[in-house]
């Protein structure tokens, strides 16, 4: 497993170093006395430095995970106002990809979690539904009430997932389609540090999916003891 670990992150590694040299190669020998040639390229480099970046912060997520220092700090938290300031945050991304983010309009819910760690794991939920939406898609963030807990779905109408492959997304550095999640820029550990967070606020993470119809990924978290009782 360890040799497989190791040859997966050469390769994620790799493949972004190896674009940032051939556009700096470019521009040293020449590229950079066009302006639109020397704009173009330094923006793909930005572009490659980025997905490095999110990927070495992954690797980061996933040591912690693994040494056990992944602290938790729960708070009370607007669990739907949170998710608004993600999809604001997504708007510019999604709207490259001529995707539609949402949230539903309904009560609030106060809910005990990270705040970070929980925005993380939105976050990357949203992005992945960008990253496999088809033009024109959308994909919508939704809250159930359970009782003493809040039940929080981000689904999509994109290109869904293969029953073979449900089992394994949340296996490190599995991909359910490669060529298209290279070419987004994922890092292939998302998934994996996403569980890992859900189950370590005690709670539990589903996904479930129609190949060609789009994916619903759906998850718990517990909430404040005040809001709990006021429904008793």
């Amino acid at each position: 497993f360890r040799k497989d670990f190791i040859g997966n992150l050469a390769h994620e590694l790799k493949t972004p170093l190896f674009n940032i040299q051939g556009f700096i190669m470019t521009l040293i020998e020449g590229g950079a006395d066009d302006p639109e040639i020397r704009d173009k390229f330094l923006r793909k480099a930005e572009k490659n430095i980025d997905r490095m970046t999110g990927l070495l912060e992954d690797l980061d997520s996933i040591y912690k995970i693994e040494s056990g220092g992944m602290n938790l700090d729960p708070h009370p938290t607007n669990i739907v106002e949170l998710c608004r300031d993600i999809v604001d945050s997504l708007h510019k991304k999604a709207d490259k990809s001529n995707i539609t983010l949402s949230v539903s309009d309904q009560e609030e819910f106060t809910v005990i979690c990270d705040v970070n760690k929980i925005e993380q794991v939105v976050s990357n939920l949203l992005v992945n539904s960008i990253n496999y939406g088809n033009d024109g898609g959308h994909t919508r963030v939704k809250f159930f009430d359970m009782g003493e807990k809040v039940l929080i779905e981000v689904s999509d109408d994109g290109i869904g997932i293969k029953k073979k492959d449900l089992m394994r997304i949340y296996e490190r550095f599995y991909r359910v389609d490669k060529s298209r999640s290279r070419n987004a820029g994922g890092s292939g550990l998302g998934l994996a540090i996403v569980k890992h967070i859900i189950e370590s606020h005690g709670q539990n993470i589903h996904v479930r999916s129609t190949y060609g119809q789009g994916t619903t990924f759906s998850f718990t978290l517990q909430k404040v003891e005040q809001e709990v009782n006021n429904l008793t």
